[in-house]
């Protein structure tokens, strides 16, 4: 939680092994040698489980934020949204009680209970007897609608949640928006994050119903060879999160993403929280990939291969806006100079994006579903992406991108100890008005 970092490393894995293995041996066999056994029995069995160093490293639960929002992001991520049927106050506790009993069982994982076998397991075994923890974290955030259709709280609502409204290129699908409850789930592999949403409904049936659900991956990158990192890149081709605040400066973090107790209007159990924005954005990969080079940079206002701006050399420079008034070098409707124009004024649109990559198979007509799971954390949403979106609607790159769902929602904020759990301010706020 506060403080927590999730390891994003390169995953050794015995695939990899086994490709290279295989490489090499035809090799040898291409010049008269034999592989020996030993390297034989290094490659793996085809059917062996991938390897990986940091299955059993786990992040830390505890803290005044929830895990998963400036922690570094993995390799799978999830958004999941629930219709919450929990209605009065002793029900809503008790989901948060729970949510908080699962959440820190499965990320720190651990055996698994054994049951009589007349009864029905305690886990769906898809890990195996022994939970791995995998780096997985779990965030918790609530929608506009879970304060609406409870009066107890409506009174409680953060001051800035709302639900989400259609921009002018969204092409929004009802049952891939909104909801009572979003569940992040972020490990170092896919099978822990559905793991982990099916351990939460399993346990949780007569109080959530799932809504709707999105996964996404992002690329693993090996380190430069001066040990720095490069921001991975979206199904577009180009770098995701140049420009993205430092998740690791505290007092950025706490202007940028963390909502406080002195920040005007918001109820004062808000404090520790911050605005979550999910958006499920469609490319339109196979247009994309026929557009020039040229256009495709220009669209964006950064080079593909390196990521720089054009004034820039590397991903790390910061376009200079100032000297290019006139839009010369970069044009005056490229994506990254609308959506950040660098000036005194938009320090207060800032927010710290988390998003992943996602692809679903093919539609109907022929083409690929493929795009940019968006999820992004800031502490005003009105000021961070309501605003952003309103100076990108109309920009060229709607051409190749259609959101078609997701949310607004608020991150509770975190469990401090093994006495507290999620939502307790929450709850002891509405106690008290009560």
């Amino acid at each position: 939680m506060s403080g927590s970092r999730e390891t994003a490393g390169p995953l050794a894995t015995s695939r990899r092994r086994l490709l290279f293995g295989v490489a090499g041996g035809a090799a040898a066999a291409a010049i008269g040698g034999a592989m020996p056994a030993s390297a034989e029995k290094r490659a793996g069995q085809v059917t062996d489980a991938p390897e990986s160093d940091q299955a059993r490293q786990s992040q830390p639960f505890y803290g005044e934020h929830q895990a998963g929002v400036v922690s570094a992001r993995p390799a799978a991520g999830m958004i999941a949204s629930f219709d919450v049927l929990a209605k009065t106050p002793a029900e809503v506790e008790r989901l948060f009680r729970t949510l908080t009993d699962r959440f820190r069982f499965l990320t720190a994982g651990g055996p698994v209970p054994e049951l009589d076998p007349k009864l029905p397991p305690a886990d769906s075994g898809i890990l195996g007897p022994v939970v791995a923890p995998d780096n997985l974290t779990m965030t918790a955030s609530l929608g506009n609608s879970f304060f609406a259709d409870r009066d107890w709280l409506s009174a409680l609502k953060p001051a800035r949640l709302q639900r989400m409204t259609k921009f002018r290129n969204d092409a929004l699908d009802a049952e891939l928006c909104h909801g009572d409850l979003s569940l992040q789930i972020c490990a170092n592999t896919p099978d822990a994050n559905i793991h982990a949403l099916r351990d939460i409904i399993k346990t949780l049936p007569d109080l959530l119903v799932i809504r709707w659900k999105q996964e996404g991956t992002v690329p693993i990158m090996a380190p430069k060879p001066d040990g720095s990192t490069e921001s991975a890149r979206n199904f577009l081709g180009f770098r995701d999160g140049s420009a993205n605040p430092d998740s690791r400066d505290a007092a950025a973090m706490n202007r940028i993403v963390w909502v406080d107790d002195g920040d005007g209007d918001e109820p004062r159990w808000t404090k520790g929280g911050t605005y979550q924005v999910v958006r499920i954005i469609r490319n339109l990969v196979e247009r994309w990939d026929r557009t020039p080079l040229g256009e495709q940079e220009r669209i964006i206002g950064r080079r593909k291969a390196s990521g720089a701006p054009f004034d820039g050399r590397t991903e790390a420079d910061a376009p200079d806006f100032r000297k290019d008034a006139d839009g010369a070098a970069t044009p005056l409707d490229a994506h990254i100079r609308l959506a950040n124009p660098r000036d005194a004024a938009s320090q207060r649109n800032l927010m710290l994006r988390r998003p992943f990559n996602f692809s679903n198979g093919v539609m109907k007509n022929g083409q690929l579903d493929q795009g940019l799971l968006f999820i992004a954390y800031q502490a005003d949403l009105e000021a961070g992406f309501i605003t952003v979106q309103k100076r990108l609607d109309g920009e060229p790159l709607e051409e190749y991108i259609k959101p078609i769902g997701g949310g607004y929602f608020f991150t509770l904020p975190g469990v401090t100890g093994p006495d507290d759990f999620l939502g307790r301010s929450l709850i002891e706020a509405a106690t008290a008005k009560s």
